[in-house]
């Protein structure tokens, strides 16, 4: 009997073949991805080394001033250093309510997760439509709406004063509260969806089995719900932070421009400073710190193991 198995030359050339074809389908999504990603990137790493001009744009003359301006400054009467404490301030209110952001979208976007995966199967899809009406409609538009809701002739104010809990406005709008509010209420979509993702696949017998051994909500809590749906809460919180460390719309409406974040200082580099090498600096700082982000969430969704949740 011989074999009818084909020559080691026939089966090389065969994934040649099909090596080839798969780079040819890669090509178009490559060259995207290098001329609008990667080139934009790489000329914004080169203005970052140059030295301004004096009424915007690059003079090219290397220098690593922009760099150094990012998180130091040189006293003008006597050149001696110091950290750079506003611009500090501002990656540090950008961070932090980056992080209350994310914190919010958990605890307002898990329990209505919950909620819509508890629902018959015929009525989630109506639910998970509610939620992603907001997405329909310019972010600039959903901004404009919390303000009218919180400013000081909103709606909430109007409200307090019309029941006599408070005798005058109450003054949120143009601070941080009401930029967290925006984010929180702008992002909260992004926590729900990846939620919802992974509590539509949660076996909910196992929910029952922890309250057949007399275990207490939160214990289920703890126990069984959160482990399992941990993916989703990764997820999510990737999902929130990493747009709301970069936000500018939100921050430059509710916070008036007196509570600046990351986004608005890039902006303010390249608009009224005219310093494009340190606006290019900050973008680039504010990548970094994005990578270490999703490299945080990399190595925390490795550790779950495949196929987890």
């Amino acid at each position: 009997m011989t074999d009818s198995a084909p020559p080691a030359s026939y089966a090389t050339a065969a994934e040649k073949r099909a090596s080839r074809v798969r780079w040819m389908l890669l090509a178009p999504a490559l060259v995207v991805l290098l001329f609008a990603a990667s080139g934009p990137l790489l000329i914004t790493l080169v203005y970052s080394m140059l030295t301004p001009a004096d009424y915007g744009g690059v003079v090219w003359k290397p220098t690593g001033d922009a760099w150094f301006n990012v998180f130091m400054q040189r006293d003008i009467f006597d050149d001696t250093l110091s950290w750079s404490s506003a611009h500090l301030s501002i990656f540090w209110r950008s961070v932090k309510l980056s992080l209350m952001t994310t914190v919010g979208c958990i605890v307002f976007g898990f329990p209505t997760a919950y909620f819509i995966a508890t629902r018959p199967k015929q009525q989630r899809d109506l639910w998970m439509l509610l939620i992603i009406i907001p997405f329909w409609t310019n972010i600039l538009i959903r901004t404009f709406a919390v303000v009218e809701l919180i400013r000081n002739e909103g709606t909430i104010n109007t409200l307090l004063m019309w029941t006599g809990l408070i005798d005058e406005p109450i003054q949120i709008l143009f601070t941080e509260f009401s930029i967290l509010v925006g984010m929180i209420y702008v992002y909260l979509p992004l926590m729900v969806l990846p939620l919802y993702a992974s509590m539509e696949r949660l076996d909910f017998s196992l929910v029952e089995a922890g309250y057949d051994l007399y275990a207490t909500r939160m214990k289920v809590l703890r126990r069984i719900i959160l482990p399992l749906v941990k993916p989703g809460v990764i997820a999510g919180s990737i999902l929130v932070f990493v747009p709301s460390l970069g936000a500018y719309v939100t921050p430059r409406v509710m916070g008036g421009g007196n509570q600046l974040m990351i986004g608005n200082l890039i902006e303010l580099q390249f608009g009224q400073g005219r310093n494009w090498p340190l606006g290019a600096a900050l973008s680039i700082t504010l990548l970094a710190i994005v990578m270490v982000a999703l490299m945080a969430y990399v190595r925390t969704a490795g550790k779950e193991g495949p196929g987890h949740g």
